[in-house]
């Protein structure tokens, strides 16, 4: 870009307070107390994202009479689950095509459960009057590239043969811009009815209400410092006090499992955001968006965007920093460069919003693992259990992965529990400094593929033969 142009780009970020946009809201509750004294409990739920809250929740609506006490080393929704796009999707496996390739033949039924689970999630918010603007608007996938377009495609045609195409439509060239008009769009698959929007902090924050409303003890700026057996149920050791629990869930995700052997099997992956100045009603004309869908691009190196009910547009992903040793802290939450780039390509994608200015960029941690995918599993002789990597998708599939902690916690065997994909483990990470070398390695295979009609390098074909499958 020319330096005239820029400048320009760079103008569009003189105004951005560097905090996320959701938590950046007058109308956040005050921070429970933190725990004092020692606790006991018949459930103890570590972290209050949207994994922890939902555990604790369901728990709670399964049976009342259950003690329930939940800890965060924060508040509520600070993390990952204040800072994500508002996509909550029905899909548990991080998209088709990655079920697809992983479990071809359970496939029907995890979409099913997967369409239940986002019914239950939108049954839940009515139920608890939780104001976090639900609208089931759908996402579409769009294509920019030729070779994106016969991808996009042949997915369509494989999910219409497999009989699971229901609710989604195809869409290209004027057809497509006319649901939401960018230069840049060639074709795309609309899915109407698995996606819904929101606004995520304040989903996580409804949530601590109604647990709260349910009896669930709740203390925040609460660490776990140390898990251990105690008899016949576990204790945790907080700053300022022990916790005795006959069962534990772990929410933590990306943050160190107090179950160690686990830790190998995430790594942290720091995603940034922009989100703009609210439109005018004639920038509102010029880019159409009448449905209010999620959109998102086909690229390896995609980029996810959606408009709030106030008209502004989130902008978000690309850029996918793992920093070297997993290190976590907060430095990395901010990252100019990539502001930069991704104003750029947000001006690419519609430069009619031209002289549109950002208000908020911020960035955070997601975790991921090799099967992009989240994993279950019990520690301690079933009496703590774990979900993790849920790879930026957790928004809908952690209300999944609360009720399969729950199912393996009680010892039930359930149609849940029964799936290869909760019996099965991804692929640990290696240690360090391999893990960072294969990592960046794949970062640069799949930047390149991009740019060479999508075609995949011996790296990324050796990882797919592997079963690793790194395509988004």
């Amino acid at each position: 870009m020319a330096p005239v142009a820029m400048r320009s780009v760079a103008k569009s970020l003189s105004e951005a307070k560097p905090v996320p946009y959701w938590l950046d809201d007058p109308g956040k509750p005050a921070a429970q107390p933190a725990l004092t004294t020692d606790e006991r409990c018949d459930l103890l739920v570590i972290g209050a994202g949207y994994s922890g809250l939902w555990t604790a929740l369901l728990a709670k609506e399964r049976d009342p009479g259950r003690d329930v006490v939940l800890i965060e080393s924060k508040e509520a929704g600070w993390a990952a689950s204040g800072r994500n796009g508002g996509f909550c999707a029905a899909s548990l496996t991080h998209g088709f095509a990655n079920g697809l390739s992983r479990w071809p033949d359970e496939l029907a039924r995890l979409e099913d459960m997967g369409a239940r689970n986002l019914d239950a999630i939108e049954e839940a918010v009515a139920r608890y009057g939780i104001d976090c603007d639900f609208e089931r608007t759908g996402e579409i996938d769009v294509a920019t590239e030729p070779h994106q377009v016969e991808e996009l495609r042949e997915l369509h045609e494989e999910a219409r043969r497999l009989g699971l195409a229901g609710g989604s439509e195809w869409l290209e060239g004027e057809a497509l811009r006319a649901e939401v008009d960018s230069p840049t769009f060639l074709a795309g698959l609309w899915d109407r009815d698995g996606v819904a929007m929101l606004n995520p902090a304040k989903l996580a924050w409804g949530l601590k209400q109604a647990c709260l409303d349910l009896g669930v003890r709740i203390y925040e700026n609460t660490r776990g410092l140390k898990l251990a057996s105690a008899g016949r149920g576990m204790t945790v050791q907080t700053p300022y006090g022990t916790i005795l629990a006959r069962r534990v869930a772990l929410g933590t995700n990306i943050f160190p499992s107090l179950v160690r052997r686990i830790r190998p099997f995430t790594v942290p992956v720091y995603d940034y955001a922009l989100m703009t100045e609210p439109l005018t009603e004639e920038q509102l004309a010029a880019v159409g968006w009448k449905n209010r869908q999620g959109l998102g691009d086909s690229a390896n190196q995609f980029h996810y965007f959606r408009i709030t009910p106030d008209h502004r547009i989130l902008w978000g992903g690309y850029d996918a920093v793992y920093p070297y040793r997993g290190k976590l802290d907060s430095e990395y939450d901010h990252r100019p460069e990539t502001y930069l780039t991704l104003a750029e390509h947000f001006f690419t994608a519609f430069p009619q919003l031209e002289g549109v200015k950002f208000s908020h960029a911020w960035g955070g941690a997601i975790d991921t693992c090799s099967r992009f995918s989240a994993f279950f599993g019990t520690a301690h002789s079933g009496k703590v259990a774990y979900a993790a990597g849920y790879t930026g998708l957790g928004v809908g599939a952690t209300r999944f992965g609360a009720d399969v902690m729950l199912d393996l916690l009680d010892g039930l065997d359930t149609e849940r529990t029964r799936l290869e994909m909760v019996r099965s483990k991804p692929m640990p990470f290696p240690p360090e400094p391999f893990a960072w070398t294969g990592i960046t390695l794949t970062k640069w295979s799949l930047a390149r593929a991009d740019t060479h009609g999508g075609r995949r390098n011996l790296w990324l074909r050796t990882l797919d033969r592997l079963g690793l499958g790194f395509d988004s």
